[in-house]
């Protein structure tokens, strides 16, 4: 039997949890994203693998997708903005400014971006545009 997809996706966090490789996982999360396009949360979720497993220009698109379906989610923003600076692409600040407005306005989202950040940094120690991003917004 086919795994829902909410199951399929909450299977995929814990395995991110437990430290499994952003490799490893992308494909569970292209699967999700297959089966309900208009999920921000798996795209997020996909964006963010693909920039820890140095996939950029796929991280691109997935964060400009993940924005696109919920433009007030704070880590998604987050995602485009890393994704942007690693590809050179122009206009992150608009995102980071965004993502921090979104941020000071609900104190759980700000903590559970801060973690993801402090979690990609544990995955990917010297990562410099992540490094930016958080100085950015918690400087």
């Amino acid at each position: 039997m086919t795994q829902t997809v909410e199951a399929l996706f909450d299977e995929g966090i814990q395995r991110y949890k437990d430290g499994e490789s952003a490799e490893t996982l992308i494909p569970v999360f292209k699967e999700v994203c297959d089966r309900a396009p208009k999920n921000s949360a798996a795209w997020t979720c996909l964006a963010w693998l693909y920039l820890l497993a140095d996939k950029d220009a796929a991280a691109l698109k997935a964060a400009q997708r993940a924005v696109k379906l919920n433009s007030q989610d704070p880590q998604s923003r987050v995602n485009l903005a890393i994704a942007m600076l690693e590809e050179g692409k122009p206009g992150v600040r608009q995102h980071v400014e965004i993502a921090g407005q979104v941020m000071m306005a609900v104190k759980e989202l700000r903590e559970e971006v801060q973690a993801s950040l402090a979690e990609g940094l544990k995955r990917k120690p010297d990562w410099n545009s992540l490094i930016k991003v958080q100085n950015w917004l918690f400087g």
